[in-house]
């Protein structure tokens, strides 16, 4: 079931997702070589807390931390820890904030320095698949024609779309209906209502789109260990396009 959000509860998670917006632009500023995956963890909970807001991710199903800092071939839930960042890593931050009675999310890659070739263009491609994701996105438009759009670009420029995780709706709950795929057949899905608040989240790797969970049961790496992307944004879907809260 999708949960339609009214004016008044989109204007009350407006406020959650800026935060999400202003956090991540203050992690983009900080983040570098010789920092912990930790020490980028603790940024985003001091930012968050100091807004009033609280790190919607902190204890969720036991999640340890308040955001998911994940490197390299990790492509989503890495635990921060003592894991020192290098020059040449990339670097996922996805993280979420909680105010008003709702949640906002969002997610980006980071590059740490100068980066290969390759790396620099994934993370380049990742962000355009969001974008062209909601291309053409309003009120009746089928659910799946946005993996459509996300699937279509990755695979043109040589890259493979993590299938095992998705987008979500987001609300009073982190995670609402519907899951939103990263791949799909265009004209298929449920028609999205105008009011429907989503995250579009796509998740793109240089390797196989194959995942396997380590033991920790929240950290996911790419099978072949290739590296993978991550780019994230609460949207609203309006009558005639989008509204984009976390930018």
């Amino acid at each position: 079931m999708i949960f339609v959000k009214s004016e008044k509860e989109i204007g009350l998670m407006r406020e959650p997702c800026a935060i999400v917006r202003d956090c991540l632009s203050f992690v983009g500023e900080r983040i570098g070589a010789g920092m912990t995956t930790k020490e980028v963890d603790e940024l985003v909970e001091r930012f968050i807390r100091s807004c009033g807001a609280q790190p919607s991710c902190l204890g969720y199903c036991g999640y340890p931390a308040s955001a998911c800092v994940s490197v390299n071939e990790v492509v989503v839930h890495g635990i921060p820890d003592g894991r020192v960042l290098k020059e040449g890593d990339i670097v996922s931050v996805d993280l979420c904030a909680y105010k008003n009675g709702f949640h906002g999310d969002g997610a980006r890659t980071f590059r740490i320095g100068k980066v290969d070739e390759e790396s620099d263009k994934l993370i380049r491609v990742t962000e355009e698949c969001f974008f062209r994701g909601i291309e053409g996105l309003r009120a009746g438009t089928p659910l799946y024609d946005i993996g459509y759009r996300v699937q279509q670009h990755a695979e043109e420029n040589g890259f493979s779309v993590i299938r095992a995780y998705t987008g979500h709706g987001i609300g009073r709950e982190m995670h609402e209906d519907p899951s939103v795929p990263n791949v799909g057949r265009r004209g298929t899905g449920v028609r999205l209502p105008a009011g429907a608040v989503i995250c579009v989240e796509p998740m793109i790797a240089a390797g196989t789109f194959r995942v396997k969970v380590l033991p920790d049961e929240w950290t996911a790496v790419t099978l072949d260990g290739g590296r993978a992307a991550h780019y994230e944004n609460t949207v609203v879907v309006r009558e005639d396009g989008v509204e984009i809260l976390t930018l």
